[in-house]
């Protein structure tokens, strides 16, 4: 046995990028992509990718080198997940919402050498490029235009997509990764500092989490798909090479719009689509929400949904799944795995169940949480400790951050920053960001406990708790709401009415002393409350003077 070693016949590197040539000699007359008039089967996105490809190649990219992405779900943004990747450079998308002092920071930081750049953020990279430090060198510009808008200049861009594709090589030979470690995917998780953090994954780990999580939502061989989630957020959960896994069709759609998402699902006969709790809230506060004709399955993360927003999704006919990831997994690593007795159960009950994140999905070795020892905390559902995991698709590390990498992957584990609890029955939950958690007179106390609650209102649109200084308790929950459009009179409730309700439905000291109505709530592109601006206004505020309810 001890003879029996790797060797090249079984050990080739794992790499998500043999999906599209499979997907082709499969599905090749099917659709891949539809967007708008226009409609890919596999065989043309696997020469267009090709293409692509081998188009970045002639500009002298090479492998190891960054390409840049700016772009919503596009055609083009969904080719790139593939063609920047076979020429051997790494893909790095970039938020199409960050204003140009961050996206020129993310362009320094990864030293780009090309930015695929969609007409409608052209004015913003050519901003972004005016901050560049003049000992940086420029990255070269291709424009993406659409069928919507031709007529953008192309001053500054050495091409436009289109042009690109069509002078290149449908035989290219793509780039084979020489090691199944090798870099493919840089993302950054914030665009809230000068000093973004970059996520480096390698082709291994995207490869794991890519099949894991098709297997974990029982994705069936050619659904229907949705891009209702950003694919600049985290790569679309690793569904660009997922749906090709399974030569399903990508309905691309450029901006979320409730109504035309329902269009869309109608017209399409859609069967699987993913977004934020943000998304599902809009989808079911639409005027267009009737219950649709066939079921749809819906996966959701990115911030603990609320209990009463699944209830109100699952009414209208989508079959919701919840998970958990983290930019540094590259997709969900935690699902909430449904167990058949849970059927028995009230309607509320079943909602506030798969309101928790659940188990590791196959994929992953472990999850815990842990104390500030390192100590498993108790399985009773109320010990808050800190998120911590280890498996394949965890990130290789933070890009030129040594310090940051060392203090997120030790002893073993990543360490998520994110706080939660363990139940008895093995299922985690989350309860908050570590920088979230109020602590009011001693006690942790949860936001997202305060917001689940606030969504149960029947007048309530959004809402979001941050801690606000208290000069006798130390902090109290400040609690941010915008109400649902068309209320009237009676209806729209007071501060008063708010704090009442809350006080009817959580223990005293959870109570929020503080409520702001506002029209919206600011978030981010892939629909996360920004809470770093709610802190602010609250901070602004000034502390609440003895406090004592």
């Amino acid at each position: 046995m001890e003879k029996l070693k790797p060797n090249s016949a079984n050990n080739s590197p794992l790499t998500p990028l043999t999906f599209l040539e499979r997907a082709s000699t499969i599905y090749g007359d099917s659709p891949s992509i539809i967007y708008n008039d226009t409609v890919f089967t596999w065989s043309q996105t696997h020469r267009r990718c090709l293409q692509l490809a081998s188009a970045i190649t002639s500009l002298g990219i090479r492998r190891g080198n960054v390409v840049s992405v700016i772009a919503p779900n596009i055609p083009a943004m969904y080719e790139l997940h593939f063609a920047v990747p076979f020429t051997g450079a790494i893909l790095n998308n970039i938020n199409t919402r960050l204003d140009a002092r961050i996206v020129s920071s993310i362009l320094i930081h990864s030293e780009s050498k090309l930015v695929f750049v969609d007409y409608a953020s052209r004015d913003l990279v050519l901003e972004a490029l005016l901050l560049l430090p003049s000992s940086q060198q420029r990255p070269l510009l291709i424009l993406i235009k659409d069928d919507e808008e031709t007529s953008s200049s192309t001053i500054g861009f050495i091409s436009t997509y289109d042009d690109l594709i069509m002078s290149s090589d449908a035989d290219f030979n793509w780039v084979y990764p020489i090691s199944e470690w090798d870099p493919m995917i840089l993302n950054y998780t914030s665009g809230t500092t000068s000093s973004p953090k970059g996520v480096v994954h390698s082709h291994r780990g995207t490869f794991i989490v890519t099949v894991d999580t098709l297997i974990e939502w029982s994705v069936p061989k050619q659904p229907v798909y949705l891009w209702t989630l950003p694919m600049f957020h985290a790569n679309g959960w690793s569904f660009p090479w997922g749906i090709a896994a399974v030569g399903g069709t990508n309905v691309c759609v450029r901006k979320f719009d409730a109504e035309v998402v329902f269009s869309l699902i109608k017209k399409h006969h859609v069967t699987h689509m993913c977004g934020a709790p943000v998304v599902l809230n809009m989808l079911t506060n639409s005027p267009d929400n009737k219950p649709l004709e066939k079921p749809v399955h819906i996966l959701t993360a990115g911030a603990p949904p609320p209990a009463a927003v699944l209830f109100r999704t699952e009414s209208l006919g989508f079959m919701v799944s919840h998970g958990y990831g983290l930019t540094e997994t590259g997709g969900l690593v935690i699902c909430c795995t449904w167990k058949n007795k849970w059927n028995l159960l009230p309607a509320t009950e079943r909602a506030r169940l798969k309101s928790r994140q659940g188990v590791r999905t196959i994929g992953m070795t472990s999850v815990d949480v842990v104390s500030p020892s390192g100590e498993s905390v108790k399985r009773d559902g109320a010990t808050l400790g800190e998120v911590v995991m280890r498996g394949g698709c965890v990130m290789l590390g933070y890009l030129k951050d040594p310090e940051g990498t060392r203090n997120s992957l030790k002893n073993g584990w990543f360490y998520t920053g994110d706080v939660g609890v363990m139940h008895e029955d093995g299922y985690l939950e989350i309860k908050d960001r570590s920088k979230d958690v109020i602590i009011s007179g001693g006690e942790n106390l949860s936001s997202v406990e305060v917001e689940s609650v606030l969504y149960g209102h029947p007048a309530v649109n959004e809402a979001a708790v941050v801690a606000r200084a208290d000069e006798f308790w130390g902090e109290t929950p400040c609690a941010f709401v915008s109400l649902k459009d068309g209320l009237k009179g009676k209806e729209i409730p007071t501060e008063k009415d708010i704090v009442e309700y809350c006080r009817k439905n959580l223990p005293h000291y959870m109570v929020p002393k503080t409520v702001v109505f506002k029209e919206e709530l600011p978030k981010t592109s892939t629909g996360k409350v920004q809470k770093f601006v709610l802190r602010q206004i609250a901070k602004e505020m000034g502390p609440l003077q003895k406090s004592r309810m």
